[in-house]
């Protein structure tokens, strides 16, 4: 037929069809309608909910569902919005949600749910919807909206709560819509497990709200693997290394590259062109480099937790050395911990892009053969200008630097002599680990600006007890008194462990603190210039001097959990 021929086509035409909320809800709840497991779970916000009810009490669209008729027993669950529903009989056909599952699963809480997100009222007098709380007005004009589900109902309700017949008149209308109100739905007929989740895939892949895990779960999922379980798997082999978590992206990445593939995000979409044994191979083997990168991170650079890394995609890269090189020399140890430090110091990892990807995968291919003595990188070593500039923050990537710089010292707590629990510190629980050596207060009432006082330089490590002590005095002052309880020469020594010289020493004793601020910095740019070693030799050290403080210290991320916020890509 040359390039005329038509190709048979893999799926039956949809059927569709028009469906009342009010039936599809408990189509829902009687099992007849069921989410596949490589949907997403639900993530619509409360001001979201309520935004959709709005649009059905007005008569507008909210827009169709695609629903996958199969007598196939996938993986799913039998909760949605608080309440049980009926599992799957056996060879029974049920409806696969594919598109609109954030849509109805609201509809469903909305109409039966339970739980705080489902207990919403409708204010009869300003004809709005509201979630119920000790805040909201109380009267007879405050509905539950769980009563719309029946025109008797709701109208026993309003009546014994309000005589006012403009108020019914409102209540039964609003009834009348959501019991008759209807949506599109469109149902695909004899589709392969497979194809539901390409068309899954597709549908959402052009939204905003996708996230690349659940795009790539949907492209990957079958009846034996779905990838966000086996994400799981490889957070809680951190987990049982009591290391914490490192956002899901990063973990994909590990993934994507013990596939052969590669760490970027297009990398990451070919893993969909992958089958189920090779994909559960390489979560196996980035598993067991996860170990020995936390392994690492916990005894060669002392960062007991995920959270002090400067940068995920640092875990992401170390995981693919150990994974190409599971027994490394203590020579190529050390060379690791080079590359650690180095890209550690820099804004190397800020933006990574697919660009220096690609070259950073070789490096490590090359170092792992035994080619190279270093894991070449393009990262370079900032300024000790860096020290001066930035400011003290949870989530800037210096600060986490220093704090990594301090904890590898052993420090000792100034006042007491006792080592400090580095641990605590590093899990940034408790604000008063850290101390400004040159105390704020006393600071500000020298004009010093909050800014200048909140530099990295200016922080060391210390106990909450001796925090306290210190107070807000000069540093001349209870220098001198340590000086004093403990002798001269355990207090020099202390400060070293956190990384005060001489020098500066000698500035706080003179209140000095700009003379105190420059010989810290360049001290914490020695130990780290130290620690980088040979790693230095033609990384292009010393060419980000042009560097800006924006460009070296990240943006700040949420506090309720990691995402990848190290790259571009």
């Amino acid at each position: 037929m040359g390039s005329s021929q038509v190709v048979e086509a893999r799926v039956r035409a949809p059927e569709p069809t028009i469906a009342p909320i009010a039936s599809l809800a408990q189509r829902v709840l009687s099992g007849d309608v069921v989410l596949p497991k490589f949907q997403r779970g639900f993530v619509w916000t409360p001001e979201q909910v309520l935004y959709l009810l709005d649009s059905v009490r007005r008569n507008y669209p909210v827009g169709s569902l695609l629903m996958w008729r199969t007598t196939a027993n996938l993986a799913s669950g039998h909760e949605i919005a608080g309440l049980n529903t009926v599992p799957q009989h056996e060879g029974a056909p049920v409806h696969y949600v594919l598109d609109g599952q954030q849509r109805l699963a609201s509809l469903v809480g909305a109409l039966h749910g339970s739980g705080p997100l489902w207990d919403i009222a409708y204010d009869l007098e300003k004809e709005e919807f509201l979630h119920l709380s000790e805040a909201t007005p109380a009267g007879p004009h405050i509905m539950p909206i769980r009563h719309v589900n029946s025109v008797g109902a709701m109208l026993a309700w309003v009546r014994k709560h309000s005589p006012d017949l403009r108020l019914q008149s409102r209540a039964e209308a609003l009834s009348n819509q959501f019991n008759h109100y209807q949506v599109p739905v469109v149902t695909l007929l004899d589709v392969s497990e497979e194809d539901s989740a390409r068309i899954f895939e597709r549908i959402n892949s052009t939204g905003t709200t996708m996230d690349i895990v659940d795009l790539v779960r949907a492209g990957t999922w079958a009846r034996d693997f779905d990838l966000k379980e086996e994400i799981e798997q490889l957070l809680q082999v951190l987990d049982a290394k009591k290391y914490g978590r490192v956002d899901a992206k990063t973990m994909l990445r590990t993934i994507s590259a013990a596939s052969g593939l590669g760490f970027s995000t297009k990398d990451i979409h070919r893993l969909r062109q992958l089958d189920a044994q090779c994909l559960r191979e390489a979560v196996s083997e980035a598993g067991k480099a996860a170990e020995r990168a936390v392994d690492f991170l916990y005894t060669q650079i002392r960062t007991p937790k995920a959270e002090a890394l400067p940068y995920y995609n640092q875990f992401a890269v170390l995981v693919e050395v150990f994974r190409q090189l599971p027994k490394p020399t203590t020579a190529q140890y050390d060379a690791v911990a080079r590359w650690f430090w180095l890209t550690a110091s820099g804004e190397y990892f800020k933006g990574w892009r697919e660009s220096q990807m690609g070259p950073d995968l070789q490096a490590v291919t090359a170092f792992a053969e035994g080619r190279t003595q270093e894991i070449e990188t393009g990262a370079a070593l900032p300024r000790s200008v860096l020290w001066q500039r930035s400011p003290f923050s949870r989530q800037s990537a210096p600060s986490k630097l220093l704090v990594l710089l301090l904890s590898y010292e052993d420090p000792i707590d100034l006042n007491t002599g006792r080592r400090i629990d580095v641990g605590k510190a590093l899990s940034w629980q408790n604000d008063k680990q850290f101390h400004h050596f040159f105390p704020r207060a006393w600071l500000r009432n020298q004009g010093v600006s909050a800014a200048r006082a909140n530099a990295c330089g200016n922080l060391i490590m210390l106990t909450a007890l001796s925090n306290n002590w210190i107070s807000d005095r000069a540093p001349s002052r209870y220098l001198k008194d340590l000086a004093e309880l403990n002798g001269e020469d355990a207090l020099r020594a202390r400060l070293r462990s956190c990384l005060v010289e001489e020098d500066a020493y000698q500035a706080a004793l003179r209140d000095d603190y700009d003379a105190f601020l420059r010989a810290r910095s360049e001290a914490l740019h020695r130990r780290l210039k130290g620690l980088i070693g040979s790693a230095a030799e033609g990384s292009g050290i010393g060419q980000a001097e042009g560097v800006t403080l924006e460009e070296l210290v990240m943006d700040s991320a949420p506090d309720d959990g990691p995402v990848d916020r190290d790259s571009v890509d």
